[in-house]
């Protein structure tokens, strides 16, 4: 057995309001673990995230090898989860490592310089793209949605329809 992940999300804001209440309510999650190397060397950020986490939610932030070693950890079989990341690159190293997943939600990727915006909340450079393409080739479903209420769209498809790939 391996845990149950219910929603893996990338949001460059991790836990915020919409994470807070909308997901959490609707995935039925015990559990949101923010998976980022550089998150978790933050004492200040890691202790203002599970601030933002509801009350019945335990949060914690754990590395990516960390994520990677209790995947398969009984003490997490059947706990539903919730993963947070920030950038699509760790989402394909821990898929790449083993762990499993279907769909991943893309909720907010802030416009930096040498981005481009997708939608009004997504926006990507070139290693974005690739990390998204290797996903979807391992069938893994990208869909962007800020909440759940929202329609879902497909990822590579806005990619396609923006002339990015």
């Amino acid at each position: 057995m391996v845990m149950d992940i219910q929603l893996a999300r990338i949001d460059d804001r991790l836990i915020h309001g919409q994470v807070a209440t909308a997901w959490s309510k609707s995935t039925g999650i015990e559990r949101i673990l923010v998976v980022s190397d550089e998150v978790a060397k933050d004492d200040l950020q890691k202790f203002l995230l599970k601030q933002a986490a509801p009350p019945s939610v335990k949060s914690h932030v754990i590395t990516k090898q960390k994520l990677i070693e209790v995947y398969h950890d009984p003490l997490f079989d059947q706990m539903k989860v919730m993963l947070l990341f920030s950038i699509p690159q760790d989402v394909l190293e821990i898929v790449d490592a083993g762990v499993e997943l279907t769909s991943i939600n893309i909720g907010g990727m802030r416009y930096s310089g040498g981005k481009k915006m997708v939608t009004n909340f997504i926006s990507v450079d070139q290693a974005d793209i690739q990390c998204f393409l290797q996903l979807a080739s391992y069938g893994i479903e990208l869909e962007t949605r800020k909440v759940p209420a929202d329609r879902k769209n497909d990822l590579v498809q806005l990619l396609q329809k923006e002339k990015m790939i």
